[in-house]
């Protein structure tokens, strides 16, 4: 009776293992392919493999969760900006409106990035792709601000900051030209 058994059990294990790698590889494929239609590939993939959601995310998921990032990279500096530097800039009233004025321009990019969100559920691409250029430029101006405040210096972490949002954005850009075929 066991060796009756045995071939059902091979049999049945060997359906469960290829359905199980079938569901796999289309996934890794869709996040491969879908990041090759952005500027960042590598960045994209590293992300999106990071993330536990994206081996059953379709192309629109995978952008969802992309922007999580954007927004996660963006509220993080903001707060960064507000409770490291703020504090620095006690006696330099200049540099303390600049580091406000900085943090504000950040949160104002997280907002943007759960606009995306809204606008991916409701498949509204170029709504979603208006409000990640504008995320992706908020950082700009807050270099701009440093730049035309006369003795000011841009912090190379938040340079490294701006670098990093910038990539993610252009990432989630890459992403919406794809959804928009």
């Amino acid at each position: 009776m066991a060796k009756a058994t045995s071939p059902i059990f091979l049999l049945l294990l060997l359906v469960i293992l290829s359905s199980t790698l079938l569901s796999v590889k289309p996934n890794t494929t869709t996040i491969e392919t879908t990041c090759k239609t952005t500027n960042y590939y590598r960045l994209c993939v590293s992300a999106l493999k990071s993330d536990p959601r994206s081996p059953t995310a379709d192309t629109k998921g995978l952008a969802t969760i992309m922007v999580g990032f954007g927004m996660k990279s963006a509220t993080a500096t903001a707060t960064y900006i507000a409770e490291n530097h703020t504090a620095a800039a006690a006696n330099d009233t200049v540099l303390r409106k600049v580091l406000k004025d900085c943090s504000d321009k950040y949160a104002l990019a997280a907002d943007s990035l759960r606009l995306t969100v809204q606008d991916l559920d409701d498949e509204a691409y170029d709504y979603a792709y208006m409000h990640v250029l504008a995320a992706q430029d908020y950082p700009n101006v807050c270099r701009n601000i440093f730049r035309r405040a006369k003795g000011l210096f841009y912090p190379t972490e938040i340079r490294r900051r701006e670098v990093s949002l910038r990539r993610i954005c252009g990432v989630v850009s890459g992403i919406l030209d794809r959804l928009a075929e």
